[in-house]
């Protein structure tokens, strides 16, 4: 079954947080990163910061609309949520 992905990324020389869905975030987070969307491509490098998953796109697109609204403050707590995939991934020191 084809997975679908809502993502947040981040330029941290710019401040802004860029959100979007894609099948593939990581070939998509390297679209951003070698220019190849108008609107992130002034503000490399980018940095993935947010990842959830969707069994279907329908219901990626409306988490993404929602997500588009959030402020600053609830981007950044989203991303330390467990919401977060990323989070999964980070090993304890």
């Amino acid at each position: 079954m084809e997975k679908f992905f809502v993502y947040i990324i981040f330029s941290e020389h710019f401040g802004k947080y860029y959100r979007g869905y894609s099948k593939d975030p990581f070939q998509r987070l390297f679209q951003h990163n070698n220019k190849k969307s108008r609107y992130t491509q002034h503000f490399t490098p980018w940095k993935l910061i947010h990842l959830e998953v969707f069994d279907n796109k329908t219901d990626a697109i409306k988490r993404e609309i929602a997500v588009k609204k959030y402020s600053k403050y609830q981007i950044e707590e989203l991303a330390r949520s467990k919401k977060n995939m990323l989070n999964n991934f980070q090993h304890e020191k």
